[in-house]
């Protein structure tokens, strides 16, 4: 039988110190109408293919939770132990439980991220200016440089005019290469709040003679002034030195930095030992961006982003109090990272990328040590063609349920297909007894899906050979038009603010509210968490 715990208990848990995985089941929809301060999302539609990254030792202590009436933490307790956790629990009464307790639940995403950035602008005054003041600015034509401190893809979206792309995790290293003057005045921007501050905090406390300042409310304020933006721009900030003076002296100016934030360097042999040891959550991290690891990484390290690891740290690490341990090429990005991730209330540090740690890494099987036990293409799935499905949903002897997301299904469908997702989907077939074809670009959340399929008793169960891609490439139609699902059946979407980065002003005032109003909402514990 599973372990129970309580509201109250939960909540003493999380200032215990220990190890503790809190894991909120239900998908990104309710997950964003509000779930306690420290829960990280694990949905249910992926639990086997995400679990093991987000708590990669079995022993560690977890608390699963729903929205208290549809029994599925109970559901995803069952898979979690069958997947070999020995501490799983399930929350009592699930988010109900814990308003009833007097506990807050908190909209959005990336809560504690985007509430520290807040305690950041308040604690450390970090300087800003207005849309207006920028726009005065530029038609001064002062001597200053906007940097975007999004991805890139972020950037492309949409960009303040002028904006330069240099993610928050690059800024440490590469932005002397933007602004070698140092009179140049440097304007942080981001979507809304939180990386504007950071980026800009990041250089202040990086030691930039520069001034810095970030923009108030990113794109948000700059929409809310009447002003236009940019889309498809291109520019990006200039690669790093390669002068090994300039090198050094930015690594002695990290090292500083991170130190006065406890942050260790660890040697390559500690870091294995550490990560050998399966009763500890350990997370190996190469915080550099996508083209250079993927140009050659150390083995055993995923990748973060490090402007990313900050901004949307649960996205990564699943357990409070866990080891966190960074790389990155340099030595200047990851210190800079760990140090705020040590600020958030993580234990951070860093372990230099270089040869003789590549090669001992490489030498020590701890890339295949760290792989996922859960194999999902083991889970027997026939396929089934484009032609086959097509004639069966014709003859009504099949049934079609699409697994992609609700705005894939309504961008373009299969005639007689229903768009269904892992936690509804035993409820969603109609007659058992049919053939029932899973359509999915991602032929792993077909497979888990089946396991609740088969015990609903479905018997046959396959899938969509090349889903829609295959569809498409046999030249069967697709059915586009009509809002279906219904945005009430849209579990897998965020509509928290929805419109805000498509210029819709009332979005954009709410998501601006709701992120200064975030520090009011925490408690003692939620504020104490953070170690400025």
């Amino acid at each position: 039988m599973t372990n129970s715990v309580d509201a109250k208990t939960l909540k003493a848990w999380l200032s215990d110190g220990k190890e503790l995985a809190l894991f909120d089941v239900r998908e990104v929809g309710p997950y964003s109408e509000g779930h306690p301060f420290f829960a990280v999302p694990l949905h249910y539609s992926r639990l086997e293919l995400d679990v093991e990254r987000l708590a990669p030792a079995k022993s560690v202590r977890m608390v699963v939770f729903d929205g208290g009436r549809d029994g599925l933490a109970a559901t995803a307790a069952r898979r979690l132990e069958a997947l070999g956790y020995t501490g799983v629990h399930v929350l009592v009464g699930g988010t109900p439980a814990w308003q009833a307790a007097g506990f807050t639940l908190f909209e959005g995403v990336n809560v504690p991220s985007k509430a520290f950035g807040e305690v950041i602008e308040i604690e450390r005054h970090t300087p800003r200016i207005t849309a207006d003041d920028l726009v005065a600015m530029q038609a001064r034509g002062e001597n200053m440089v906007i940097v975007d401190g999004r991805t890139w893809t972020e950037y492309q979206n949409f960009n303040i005019p002028g904006g330069i792309s240099l993610p928050n995790g690059e800024l440490a290293l590469r932005i002397d290469r933007l602004a070698p003057d140092k009179a140049t005045k440097i304007v942080v921007n981001c979507a809304g709040r939180t990386r504007s501050i950071i980026g800009a905090q990041t250089l202040i406390d990086f030691g930039v003679a520069n001034p810095v300042v970030a923009l108030e409310n990113g794109t948000q304020g700059w929409w809310l002034k009447g002003l236009k933006v940019e889309k498809g721009a291109d520019r990006k900030a200039p690669e790093a030195t390669d002068d090994a003076g300039a090198l050094a002296a930015k690594r002695e100016k990290a090292a500083a930095h991170a130190a006065r934030h406890m942050v260790s360097r660890l040697s390559p042999a500690d870091v294995l030992a550490l990560a050998r040891d399966r009763t500890r959550s350990t997370f190996l991290l190469d915080v550099r961006e996508a083209t250079e690891y993927a140009a050659g990484h150390i083995e055993g390290f995923g990748h973060a982003p490090g402007g990313q690891l900050q901004q949307a740290t649960d996205q990564w690490v699943g357990v409070r109090n866990a080891r966190i341990i960074l790389a990155d090429g340099d030595r200047i990005r990851a210190p800079m990272v760990a140090a705020w991730l040590r600020q958030l209330g993580h234990v951070a540090d860093v372990m230099a990328d270089d040869a003789p740690a590549r090669q001992m890494f490489a030498a020590s099987g701890i890339a295949a040590q760290r792989k996922p036990s859960f194999a999902a293409e083991k889970i027997r799935l026939a396929e089934i063609s484009p032609s086959e499905l097509a004639a069966g949903l014709a003859t009504r002897a099949m049934e079609a349920i699409d697994l992609r997301s609700s705005a894939e299904f309504r961008n373009g469908r299969i005639a007689g297909s229903r768009w269904s997702i892992r936690p509804r989907l035993a409820r969603d077939v109609t007659d058992s007894a049919k053939t029932l074809a899973l359509i999915t670009d991602d032929p792993n959340v077909a497979r888990i899906a089946a396991l609740d399929l088969r015990e609903a008793g479905v018997g046959d169960v396959r899938v969509l050979a090349g889903g829609m891609g295959g569809w498409k490439a046999a030249g069967q139609p697709v059915e586009t038009g009509g809002d279906v699902p219904s945005d009430r059946e849209r579990i897998d979407f965020v509509f928290h603010t929805l419109g805000r980065n498509e210029g819709n002003l009332d979005a954009a005032r709410a998501y601006i509210a709701w992120e200064v109003g975030l520090v009011d909402q925490l408690d003692a514990q939620e504020r104490g968490s953070f170690k400025l």
